[in-house]
């Protein structure tokens, strides 16, 4: 690569070779004695979800209460609540426990839900009142192949996706994907929206036109000493697709792979042809892709919020590009970039080097900085992005198609480079995107610095603010409650094929207060059949909550994944368990690893 053209921008990436369940707390029952209304209510009695004002109250009657038998008396009751604490209430209906559904109108903030709660917790009367609080799938995706999506979900060196999914799937936020193009794949065209074709050089785009509204990738394959002398041939990449398929293949679709943001959207934007793609071509698809004005194109009906480049060059950042740059942030498309794959500094190498960008460096699996990766002061976050010298599984597996030369059938690879981690942050700014559309460029890039966790492994040169972690900084613009300590067992555990259960015990100390209304429980346990196994999270005072359900149907190998859980009502320091049940015969395993972030 770094022999071909300087004005030329090549593609960052190395081809390799080749039951749900919905978690809740139990309800927090109301002191015996009345509560003083000035008494404080704990957030987690206001919210529905972190950071969202119940709209609707639960409130269980004592036995001998009128309001436990009669609707009337219940409406009453609310009506008369409301009135005290000036808000309109309307009883729903009765519960098949008995307790009282009660709607609390429109608009309420977190601050007027309390002062309801505060008026029934007053209430002798009143045995228990919480809020009817959403309730999200926490299992795995269905996807065939998720289990080779180690960079997702491994508590080593996986980005820790999984755990943002209950807050955030990218819905509602565009992704231009700045590359190749496009080859059609069943498990992203749901996906994708209208792109362009930027390739002016009939040379360069091999589809036999200019520019023009069909960015389909023709394939970008080049004979020997076709891109420079000494340059050895190169079948088609099918780059953009590859890249695409990791920020946001569909998911839950009982096939191939699962996105990062797979509730958002591809614009695929064709640059890279034979042998690379040129400055000029890059700079009016940045323009075009942010929603800027670009002459003979027309204008875009998908603009960005996010923008993905997994290419780059030599040199300096060039003022033209720069100056893109700049007016794409400032119309608020965030733009993410890979550093590139020359075990440089990242200095000497554009666009990784520019400013207002998010450059992204390459992990392996270990978490230690993947040989080829550049590096730097330059260098904003490291991700996932595989290195398949130590095997071919431990690269990143993603969308592709089978075709040498011109497109075949759809397949699936792994690929390692920096291009391969580019997309995991760019996934990651669209889930940030979705879950609080108005956070700024900045605001996203500060978040995903100041939520990244320390590198697993060894980074020399310099890697960022370290290994970003997708449910932290989700979770952390949407306003969760997490501070991001982490506690771990790393101590195996044998999982007995049809025995009793087992546990494996985790100290948590040093904290204040009750644990978080979204505590991340990571679990990586290795068992052939998974659907054999039910998994509960048992918190100090023995209060359990089912993490996975056993399924006859489920007959994928190995849990690796992360859970939320609503732990709000439980005390943060004490003794926590993972207890693992085998309840089938003819299959057995071992608890790897586990941890919980609070």
């Amino acid at each position: 690569m770094r022999t071909s053209p300087a004005i030329r921008r090549k593609l960052i990436s190395v081809a390799a070779v080749s039951a749900a369940l919905l978690t809740a707390a139990a309800p927090v029952a109301a002191a015996q004695d009345p509560a003083p209304r000035e008494a404080a209510v704990p957030t987690a009695q206001t919210e529905a979800a972190p950071g969202t004002p119940a709209e609707r109250l639960i409130v269980g009657y004592k036995s001998g209460a009128d309001e436990a038998k009669s609707n009337k008396a219940a409406e009453a009751d609310a009506e008369a609540k409301g009135e005290e604490a000036g808000e309109n209430l309307d009883f729903q209906r009765r519960l098949g426990t008995g307790a009282a559904l009660v709607d609390l109108g429109e608009n309420l903030t977190k601050s007027d839900v309390a002062d309801v709660v505060a008026e029934y917790r007053a209430d002798p009367q009143v045995a228990y009142v919480v809020p009817d609080r959403l309730n999200k799938p926490q299992a795995d995706p269905n996807d065939t192949d998720y289990a080779k999506q180690w960079d997702l979900f491994e508590s080593t060196a996986g980005m820790n996706v999984p755990g943002a999914w209950s807050t955030s799937t990218g819905t509602g936020v565009t992704v231009a994907v700045i590359d190749t193009g496009y080859v059609a794949h069943s498990d992203l065209a749901a996906n994708i929206v209208g792109g362009y074709d930027f390739i002016s050089d009939t040379a360069v785009s091999v589809d036999g036109n200019g520019r023009d509204s069909n960015p389909a990738d023709p394939g970008d394959w080049y004979n020997a000493n076709e891109c420079g002398a000494g340059i050895p041939a190169s079948n088609s990449s099918w780059h953009g697709t590859h890249v695409a398929g990791t920020i946001a293949a569909v998911t839950n679709n009982s096939k191939g792979m699962a996105g990062i943001a797979y509730g958002a959207k591809i614009s695929p934007v064709r640059v890279l042809g034979k042998c690379g793609g040129y400055d000029s071509d890059i700079i009016d698809a940045i323009t075009w892709a942010s929603g800027g004005t670009v002459s003979g194109v027309p204008a875009n009906s998908n603009v960005a919020k996010v923008i993905n480049m997994s290419l780059g060059g030599d040199g300096a950042c060039s003022s033209a590009t720069q100056s893109a740059i700049n007016a794409a942030v400032n119309r608020g498309t965030t733009i993410v970039v890979a550093a590139g794959n020359d075990n440089d500094n990242v200095a000497n190498h554009s666009p990784g080097n520019c400013n207002n960008v998010i450059s992204v460096a390459a992990t392996n699996r270990s978490g230690a900085k993947a040989s080829y990766s550049n590096y730097g002061s330059l260098v904003d976050i490291s991700a996932p992005g595989g290195q398949t010298s130590t095997g071919t599984a431990n690269g990143i597996y993603s969308t592709l198609n089978s075709g040498t030369r011109t497109p075949s059938t759809e397949s699936y690879a792994y690929y390692q480079g920096t291009s391969m981690a580019t997309p995991h942050i760019a996934g990651l700014a669209a889930l940030m995107e979705s879950a609080k559309s108005s956070l700024t460029p900045a605001q996203i890039e500060s978040a995903i610095k100041s939520n990244a966790r320390p590198l697993p492994g060894a980074c020399s040169g310099g890697c960022g603010a370290g290994l970003a972690d997708a449910a932290k900084t989700v979770q952390a613009v949407a306003g969760g409650t997490s501070t991001g300590t982490t506690f771990s067992s790393t101590s195996a555990v044998s999982i007995p094929d049809a025995g009793s259960a087992v546990e494996s015990p985790i100290t948590v100390s040093g904290r204040s207060g009750n644990a978080p209304s979204a505590l991340q429980v990571a679990v990586d346990i290795t068992h052939t059949y998974r659907g054999d196994l039910v998994i509960d999270l048992v918190a100090p005072d023995g209060s359990t909550y089912r993490l996975k359900s056993s399924s006859g149907s489920d007959s994928a190998n190995d849990v690796k994944t992360t859970y939320t859980v609503n732990a709000s009502s439980e005390v943060a320091n004490g003794t926590w368990k993972l207890r693992v049940q085998d309840v089938a015969a003819q299959d057995t395993g071992t608890i790897n690893s586990w941890s919980l972030t609070f």
